[in-house]
């Protein structure tokens, strides 16, 4: 993923933070097969800190190209929007030559990849899954020996994806002075289509920490 200076993340906790704000759904990229394209697949995850955490059906295919080579991608966009060309105009210039570009937040995880296939290991995955997605614990309890989970454990396996390097992108962009910044997202919230309004409070998130930049 190419970061221009600008579009960096100011820190770790900056990315950390906006995972943990409720971007839990991503893609996994592992290298093909011999000859074969890579595999892609969309899921929920969980963070673990220095691992993420996933659950995937037994039959996908994505599990030969894992063990053929456990060194795996895991991409998380959000918080995207499309910036027309006139909203970037130069003052001066006719906002027709504005270019457009787009907006959004990306995290790109490296890891070395586990496959779980231990029946009490997989329940234990689903549990810390659970705790995350339903905090309220509002489901049956995932036992190896209890239904519903456990006849189901047969039908999946985990993975283990042990974090290996981060790489993460804010692109708001912060290179614009500070009026520019401002009026896109008035703009993107008046508009409000899609995540219009999230796209916004990003801009201006990284707005109030950065202020004007500087090279």
């Amino acid at each position: 993923m190419f970061i221009q200076p600008w579009d960096a993340s100011l820190d770790e906790a900056e990315w950390r933070a906006w995972i943990a704000e409720g971007h839990d759904f991503g893609q996994l990229s592992v290298n093909g097969l011999p000859g074969r394209p890579p595999v892609v697949v969309p899921t929920h995850f969980t963070d673990g800190g220095n691992h993420l955490l996933i659950h995937l059906a037994r039959p996908n295919p994505v599990w030969k190209a894992i063990e053929h080579d456990p060194n795996v991608i895991f991409s998380v966009i959000g918080d995207y929007a499309f910036i027309p060309g006139p909203w970037r105009a130069k003052p001066g210039i006719p906002a027709t030559d504005g270019v457009p570009t787009s907006y959004y937040a990306a995290v790109q995880f490296t890891c070395h990849a586990t496959i779980v296939d231990d029946p009490e290991a997989k329940a234990e995955l689903l549990r810390r899954q659970l705790a995350h997605f339903q905090p309220d614990g509002d489901h049956a309890a995932v036992a190896v020996d209890q239904p519903p989970y456990g006849r189901m454990l047969s039908g999946i396996r985990g993975l283990r994806l042990e974090v290996t390097h981060v790489v993460a992108k804010f692109k708001y962009d912060d290179h614009k002075p500070v009026e520019h910044r401002t009026s896109v997202a008035d703009r993107l919230a008046d508009r409000g289509e899609g995540l219009d309004v999230p796209t916004a409070r990003q801009q201006l998130r990284r707005l109030d920490r950065i202020g004007p930049w500087k090279p």
